[in-house]
């Protein structure tokens, strides 16, 4: 999405037009276990990552950077919302007709928005969910359990992934993590996009923090 052109027509049939519209980002940070989710619902766009869809079943998009997890979830079919992967073209498995594929520029850290579809890397699916609601248009932006850290023995809030194929995030991973977001950070401040970090425990200090409830408020929402 060129948001250049972002008065015009929607990319495609399916694409989520969010434009100038607030959306959360909702990841799988141990720290969502202790909060209720059901106050977004019906107030907010959102968009989901992986496992956390059990939580949040009435998301409008689930994104996953992992194919294998897709695989392990034959694609998801109770989900009715968007869905939307990175990896493997997995076109071959009768469940995958309706799903998005991206691309991931593997060497960028960046926010990207002039070629739809075409997502900043990051290091993590959080990362690149936030890339994709900059692209659907949104300019006010939460971000939910996005921790990146283990809180209580726990780095996912449902456990280890365990899906063959599945990667668990250490300690390098974290540290990895947080320089992409200030990257973000300041092409957000260019896109003229405000980003509040909704996860009180969380060790990135990219963003402004507040609850989700205090967030919600100050949106008008």
């Amino acid at each position: 999405m060129n948001r250049a052109a972002e008065d015009g027509p929607k990319l495609f049939d399916w694409w989520p037009d969010w434009r100038g519209e607030c959306a959360a980002v909702v990841a799988s940070g141990p720290s969502i276990k202790e909060v209720d989710l059901s106050v977004l619902r019906d107030r907010i766009h959102v968009l989901v990552i992986k496992t956390t869809v059990d939580r949040v079943p009435w998301a409008e998009v689930c994104y996953g950077c992992d194919a294998p997890w897709w695989i392990d979830r034959k694609g998801l079919p109770s989900f009715k919302g968007l869905k939307m992967y990175h990896g493997v073209n997995i076109t071959s498995y009768p469940w995958s007709k309706n799903m998005r594929r991206v691309k991931i520029e593997m060497s960028k850290d960046n926010l990207l928005v002039d070629e739809p579809l075409a997502l900043g890397n990051g290091g993590n699916s959080g990362f690149q969910g936030l890339n994709l609601v900059t692209q659907f248009g949104a300019t006010s932006i939460m971000l939910v359990g996005f921790d990146c850290k283990e809180h209580k023995g726990l780095l996912h809030w449902y456990g280890r992934n365990t899906a063959p194929g599945m990667n668990n995030p250490d300690r390098s991973n974290f540290n990895r993590w947080a320089p992409a977001f200030e990257i973000a950070k300041r092409d957000a401040e260019n896109l003229g996009v405000e980003i509040v970090n909704c996860s009180p425990i969380s060790s990135i200090k990219s963003f402004k923090k507040m609850s989700i409830n205090e967030t919600l408020e100050e949106w008008g929402l």
